[in-house]
């Protein structure tokens, strides 16, 4: 059995981390912080954990998670950081859901992210935690940084049309705008004026329009796959639902590139991947269709026979966008099977 930790396990992230590790078959919780809550039992919080989970949580210690032999980190930004050259000195491994060590530029972090890093040589030994980019080096992780949820949709999505062939990448690689919208609970459970339910429902709105933290992440990402700089129009929406996200992505195809090839992209990068559903040709995926699972489903068309390709993804953003993915890159870090705890179909209705 492997002995893991939490720190922050009572925000959205953080429960959904508890739900996904109680069907765990290797795991045993050892420890689940929480500065607000120490003392209470973690059923007493979340009621559908009750029967599964049987432990309290407990104000951040050190000590005991250095006893770990896994922390998972379901924290704001900006926490793991200020513990992680500590916890990774005693040897215990990391996977941090927050964004401390996610993107390599540290001036580019600090820019996005409003802080002073305090362990940046860290950074270049984390391992970005998607499976799909970066299997076999999450073998041999020591620190993990799990993809943000915008960016794991619209990463997915992209990859096999910027990754280069024999020709080039399949579409071009600037000018590609990305239209995102996610439910609510990607704000965090955190009380807020914007996200409270009479703000939000019957009502829908683009936010951070004029930049958000994730599209450094994605043109990371895409970048690093494409080999030459990538540019893109990120806009995130806000929908008044709880949980999904859906990315619809328009780019150009390259000239001579049909709708043929891009089928055997998205075929030959995914047809062994156990968590990225292509869906037939005239298929359109619903965020319905994946609620409270790890999937990610991909759809694409060019209508009406334009010149524009676009690109249709959605995942939850609970599960393959923050605590499903973190159980993955688990699974694959420990050498267990890879969809272990995360088979479950999704919720419908």
């Amino acid at each position: 059995m492997i002995k893991v930790g939490i720190i922050g396990g009572t925000g959205y992230t953080g429960v959904e981390l508890l739900r996904l590790l109680a069907m765990h078959p290797e795991v045993n919780l050892e420890v689940i912080t929480s500065r607000s809550e120490a003392g209470k039992p973690v059923a007493d919080l979340y009621p559908n954990l009750r029967g599964h989970i049987d432990i309290a949580f407990s104000e951040p210690d050190v000590a005991a998670m250095k006893k770990c032999d896994v922390v998972f980190s379901a924290t704001p930004n900006g926490v793991l950081m200020n513990v992680a050259r500590e916890l990774h000195e005693a040897g215990v491994k990391l996977i941090d859901l927050a964004a401390d060590f996610r993107i390599k530029d540290i001036a580019t972090w600090e820019k996005w992210y409003g802080l002073e890093h305090t362990c940046p040589e860290l950074v270049e030994k984390a391992i970005y935690g998607m499976p799909e980019m970066n299997r076999a080096a999450i073998k041999d992780a020591t620190i993990i940084a799990n993809p943000g949820c915008y960016v794991t949709a619209t990463t997915l999505a992209l990859l096999p049309l910027v990754a280069p062939s024999l020709s080039g990448s399949a579409v071009d690689l600037n000018g590609i705008v990305v239209d995102a919208k996610s439910g609510v609970t990607g704000a965090g459970r955190g009380a807020s004026v914007g996200t409270l339910y009479s703000e939000v429902t019957d009502s829908f709105k683009a936010y951070a329009v004029t930049g958000h933290r994730h599209h450094p992440e994605i043109t990371q990402n895409l970048s690093e796959t494409a080999g030459e700089n990538v540019g893109i129009t990120f806009v995130p929406h806000l929908l008044p639902m709880q949980r999904g996200i859906l990315s619809s992505i328009y780019v150009d195809p390259k000239p001579g590139v049909d709708s043929a090839d891009i089928a055997e992209l998205y075929t030959q990068k995914y047809k062994n991947e156990p968590f990225v559903d292509i869906l037939p040709q005239g298929v359109f995926p619903e965020t319905r269709s994946v609620r409270a699972s790890n999937m990610c489903r991909i759809a694409f068309c060019q209508p009406n026979v334009g010149e524009k390709l676009v690109i249709l993804s959605v995942i939850d953003n609970l599960t393959k966008g923050a605590a499903g993915q973190a159980i993955q890159n688990f699974n694959i870090m420990f050498g267990f099977d890879e969809t272990l705890a995360l088979s479950n179909p999704a919720l419908m209705p």
